[in-house]
């Protein structure tokens, strides 16, 4: 009990430390905290934005999520932390389904049913819909109907989008065990466990699958590929770098999921790089000194990525080189860039989208959503820019 107790309270100092930047977590009345969020100022709009619909779909409150709204099948899907999964016509945000995944009666005679702390997802393949939770479930729902198509276990929480590709759903847990699934019916493929330090970060990288491999990002800072197949490990390289003699110092996950790209992968850790690896061989053909648990975004020859600090850049993909950075965010727990149209669009923890100018980084509109905070990386249909704030309020923006 004693090993659980001091995992758990190392996990919350950690928690109030790194997603704040990884710096020191007090300051004396002297000193400027340099964890405090900047305050927004001024900036010359470009335009205004404008909500083409808004609906309330249940939220995550005060919790750790990562569920994304996902534009698949001509429909627009996402979640509730509480166990519901909601399908909507992405133009009107009319409802076309409902699927609650709580179970009947586990909540008591007199209490409503517990909740079923969906996280990981959702993902859309084979006309399905793939989601997991904090309780190990990964759940297929049909993509038309909502019906529940299969539901299996895995060891461990299942805190990120589980990963697809020829047949194949592939899930990575807390634990450290990476498990495959027959997408069509939930059959288990192959396991894996991978060892878990100490310390870690509370979030998991979604598997990228291409190619007849699954690249997985770890929490020792390391990304693997397993063969797709038979989960045999393939090449394995190092993108974090562990520096210092105390665990926080040494926290190097890979939260972040990793692009494939052509013949490369490109993936971040928490500390230490950002990095381009050689898909065959595992080859790190170059590294660069940025640190992020999100997601990046990849447009032609551009990463977009958004670092612990909530800090934006535009690296060019082929040589690291930096193309700009925008640093006016600076500690308001800024999501994962999303390109839409000629822009770089992020929310933060006050509820606000802002979009950057993609060849300049510059700030040139703002909207406020909601004052729970955009948690969510911002999706789009091409058309429509979707943002799920914290209270469960989900706006379809419409293009500049």
């Amino acid at each position: 009990m004693l090993k659980i107790t001091n995992v758990l309270r190392h996990k919350t100092l950690l928690m109030g430390c790194l997603l704040t930047g990884l710096m020191a977590c007090s300051s004396t009345d002297d000193e400027i905290d340099p964890n405090e969020p900047v305050e927004l100022t001024e900036i010359t709009e470009r335009f205004e934005a404008e909500v083409a619909w808004e609906e309330s779909i249940g939220g995550v409150g005060k919790y750790f999520s990562r569920i994304t709204p996902l534009v698949a099948y001509d429909k627009l899907y996402s979640a509730s932390r509480e166990g519901e999964v909601y399908a909507m016509d992405p133009a009107t945000g009319k409802e076309l389904w409902r699927t609650d995944l709580r179970k009947e009666g586990e909540g008591g005679f007199f209490s409503s049913k517990p909740t079923a702390f969906l996280n990981g997802g959702p993902t859309a393949a084979m006309n399905k819909v793939f989601i997991g939770s904090e309780n190990g479930d990964v759940y297929a729902l049909d993509a038309e109907t909502g019906e529940l198509s299969w539901h299996s276990k895995v060891k461990g929480e299942v805190l990120s989008a589980p990963g697809f590709d020829a047949g194949v759903l592939v899930v990575n847990t807390a634990s450290g065990v990476v498990k495959a699934f027959n997408a069509t019916d939930g059959e288990t493929l192959w396991q894996i466990e991978q060892d878990v330090p100490p310390l870690t970060l509370r979030g998991t990288s979604s598997p990228a699958l291409a190619a007849g491999g699954a690249v997985v990002g770890a929490p020792n800072g390391s990304l693997t590929v397993y063969l797709l197949e038979s989960g045999q490990q393939g090449w394995t390289s190092e993108i974090g770098e562990a520096t210092g003699s105390t665990e926080l110092d040494r926290v190097v996950d890979i939260d972040s999921s990793p692009i494939i790209y052509g013949d490369k992968a490109y993936s971040i850790s928490a500390r230490g790089n950002l990095a381009s690896v050689d898909l065959r061989s595992g080859r790190v053909l170059w590294k660069r000194q940025y640190s992020s648990y999100r997601d990046l975004e990849i447009s032609g020859n551009t990463i977009y990525l958004t670092d612990v600090k909530g800090h934006v850049y535009a690296i060019d993909r082929v040589n690291g080189t930096e193309k700009w950075s925008q640093l006016a965010l600076t500690n308001r727990n800024v999501t994962g860039p999303k390109e839409f149209d000629n822009y770089i669009v992020v929310g933060d923890f006050e509820g606000y989208v802002h979009w950057l100018d993609k060849e300049s980084g510059d700030i040139v509109a703002r909207h406020h959503v909601d004052g729970s905070g955009v948690y969510a990386t911002p999706t789009t249909d091409g058309n429509l820019l979707f943002v799920l704030s914290k209270d469960g309020d989900l706006q379809a923006i419409k293009k500049p």
